[in-house]
């Protein structure tokens, strides 16, 4: 190996090691918020009924090819020429995948008072997973952690995953879960809607679906800018300089609704929730929005 590229190995480590450092020093605050924001969430939703392995009877339901013998409950099923399998409450521990956009684009925040996308990101999926493991419920992080976990432990490891992780494409791009799964995807969505599609059929390919938290810095939507002003692509170092950024506004505005129309039509072909939360607001409505969509029976 050349000296050049030692140095260059060398510089690789220490920026990625300082990187880590930083991801490291906000988590004891996000957990800190989340932790805030999944207390008052819990004081408005309720407990839950779902068909789970737990002992309290709730209904009966046909069987399907997929249950299998052993599923059939003979003494109902003798009642009717119709094989029923019995169904209890909701008391055994499910899993959700929960993923945080690792893009370039989700670092961006318009102002020193507002959160970067990528850390409400983090804050919402930790906030939703406290929850969701009070409730003894299982959480995982997509394409980091192959073991779903529940409890103090499980939500302490998703929580650092989700905020440290590099929520990587290759996890949508390539997914892997279980028959069933519910999903979160925390991201701008700023991806052309194409890759999008591509990326949910895969998804129901397995049969899974769940929800779309789209995360969105106000000047990514009011467009405020005024006079000279230069942008700069996230991540790719392209800039872009208007002489009187106002004279774009109108033609900005109408690109950034269509992009909203489209992911709202992607999500409503694919049975997915589409929530949109923008930074400059509490996260509490968007946590509470997740959490009630995901007690919803699937």
């Amino acid at each position: 190996m050349s000296q050049g590229t030692d140095r260059h190995t060398e510089a690789r480590v220490v920026a990625l090691r300082h990187e880590g450092e930083d991801a490291a020093a906000r988590l004891p605050s996000l957990l800190a918020e989340a932790d805030r924001i999944a207390a008052t969430v819990a004081q408005g939703v309720h407990g839950r009924r779902r068909s789970g392995i737990g002992e309290t009877f709730w209904q009966y339901r046909h069987h399907r090819p997929e249950d299998g013998r052993a599923a059939v409950d003979w003494r109902q099923s003798a009642k009717t020429d119709q094989l029923f399998v019995r169904q209890n409450e909701w008391e055994a521990a499910n899993t959700v995948s929960l993923w945080r956009d690792g893009s370039p684009s989700m670092q961006f925040a318009s102002s020193r008072n507002l959160a970067s996308k990528a850390d409400r990101a983090a804050v919402c999926l930790i906030a939703v997973a406290a929850l969701l493991t009070q409730g003894g419920e299982r959480v995982s992080v997509l394409g980091e952690s192959a073991i779903a976990r529940t409890g103090a432990l499980g939500l302490e490891r998703v929580s650092r995953r989700l905020v440290t992780g590099p929520g990587a494409a290759s996890s949508v791009e390539a997914p892997h879960v279980a028959r069933f799964s519910r999903i979160v995807l925390a991201s701008d969505f700023l991806d052309p809607p194409e890759t999008w599609q591509a990326r949910l059929s895969r998804f129901a390919a397995m049969e899974a679906n769940g929800v779309l938290l789209r995360i969105v810095d106000p000047a990514e939507e009011d467009f405020p800018y005024s006079g000279r002003t230069r942008f700069e692509a996230p991540g790719s170092g392209e800039t872009l300089l208007f002489g009187r950024a106002e004279e774009a506004r109108k033609a900005y505005r109408a690109r950034w609704q269509e992009q909203g129309e489209r992911l709202t039509a992607l999500a409503r072909q694919f049975g997915w929730t589409l929530i949109t939360h923008r930074t400059d607001r509490p996260a509490t409505s968007a946590v509470l929005s997740l959490y009630r969509t995901l007690a919803q029976d699937v």
